[in-house]
């Protein structure tokens, strides 16, 4: 069952994320030694550059921060996400070696590969166990590259997987999967706007059939929490 966290307005919405985030960063160093965090992109990447870049409470040789997805764009493009935290943050703080990109210089299937190699890294066992994962949501209910209809939907052995025809520019991607998503600790969503309410509203109404749910409703952590943090707006229609 899904936390829902309401605040009255998006500056409500990113204080309580970004308080959010570093409290579980906070918890999982004690316990384990190390933060493991996703992003995506979107509105996030403004939440944790104007809330992280001066809190005292982040100690980032700690954190381990990866891309729930990413484009297949060079860092100065403005579809790199990379690209964007680094200018907005990671430049700013001096944080590199907390960050792990993709190599947007290799071919979309060889980059997935490259990037699961990456995750390897630092996660051992059959799937990754984030301590959070961040998730954005678009108006046709997509999270992260996996969307609606789409094969990746179904995609069950790989950690990070290619795509090449994405119907939301730019066509490729990277991006995390099911498996992956579902055993995280924590998946938070941050959603604002009433732009947003009526997938929301869809998101949270039980179907018959599994199949017909929407990408972001496939989301359910196997032992993990689900949190979705939104604003009145994007919580009207609940």
């Amino acid at each position: 069952m899904a936390q829902k966290h309401i605040l009255s307005s998006v500056d409500e919405v990113s204080t309580f994320s970004a308080k959010f985030v570093v409290d579980t960063a906070v918890e999982a160093i004690n316990e384990r030694g190390i933060f493991t965090l996703g992003v995506s992109g979107g509105s996030i990447i403004n939440i944790l550059a104007s809330n992280l870049a001066e809190n005292p409470n982040v100690n980032w040789s700690k954190w381990k921060v990866f891309f729930c997805d990413e484009r297949l764009s060079s860092f100065s493009s403005e579809d790199s996400t990379y690209g964007q935290f680094k200018s907005k943050l990671i430049d700013k703080v001096g944080c590199h070696d907390s960050w792990v990109a993709i190599n947007p210089e290799l071919p979309v299937v060889e980059c997935a590969k490259d990037y699961e190699e990456k995750l390897k890294k630092t996660f051992t066992g059959s799937w990754p166990e984030f301590d959070l994962l961040l998730l954005g949501m678009g108006p046709d209910g997509h999270t992260c590259s996996l969307f609606p209809g789409h094969q990746l939907l179904q995609e069950k052995e790989k950690w990070i997987a290619p795509i090449s025809d994405s119907p939301k520019p730019p066509p490729c991607r990277v991006t995390m999967t099911y498996p992956v998503i579902n055993n995280a600790r924590k998946v938070a969503f941050i959603s604002a706007g009433s732009g947003k309410a009526d997938t929301i509203k869809a998101i949270f109404t039980p179907v018959d059939d599994e199949s017909k749910l929407l990408p972001a409703a496939r989301v359910k952590p196997t032992s993990g929490s689900l949190h979705w943090i939104m604003d009145t707006g994007a919580a009207s229609k609940l």
